[in-house]
């Protein structure tokens, strides 16, 4: 592979080279110019590259070639590695299982909540056929609340007018 990109490299250096000889030869605009040495510098920015990950491979392959044989000589250490490897990995599962025991105690808690608002709402029920039964069958009672009712009504009324009073001067006075 490294010898087929050298050849692409040659190539384009080749191509290059045509493109600045037809340019100086011809008479070419000043666009056909800066084409010219923007394929330059992609080509110099493409050839620097190779170099330096050719560069780089060798040097892993050296590092992996006189490290080889001390990894051999010290195998044991691996057997180290995988032990930290599957403590991880086990610490992992206990976090995990710690999450899921807080989601399940959760949704228990919201189970019971929602179980304590159901018990709530038929007590609440049950008042308020209480209520009915009691005004049936005392009808003094039953107009006291509806006295009560008009009157809360009223106020609110009385408050509302109050309040949009006060809204419509201050808009006119502002």
């Amino acid at each position: 592979m490294s010898m087929e990109i050298e050849d692409l490299l040659s190539r384009l250096t080749n191509v290059n080279d045509d493109m600045a000889e037809y340019v100086s030869n011809g008479t070419s605009s000043g666009s056909m110019r800066h084409v010219c040495q923007r394929h330059r510098e992609i080509l110099q920015d493409y050839t620097q590259d190779y170099c330096k990950t050719k560069s780089n491979i060798q040097a892993f392959k050296d590092r992996e070639q006189l490290l080889g044989s001390v990894n051999q000589a010290n195998s044991f250490k691996s057997t180290g590695l995988n032990n930290r490897k599957s403590d991880y990995f086990v610490k992992e599962n206990e976090n995990i299982l710690g999450a899921d025991n807080l989601t399940n105690d959760a949704i228990s808690i919201a189970m019971a909540t929602k179980e304590n608002l159901y018990s709530q709402r038929s007590s609440l029920g049950g008042i308020t056929a209480r209520m009915n039964v009691i005004t049936t069958k005392f009808p003094m009672i039953g107009s006291l609340i509806n006295k009560i009712n008009l009157r809360s009504r009223r106020d609110s009324i009385i408050i509302a007018g109050v309040i949009t009073g006060c809204l419509i001067l201050m808009f006119l006075l502002s």
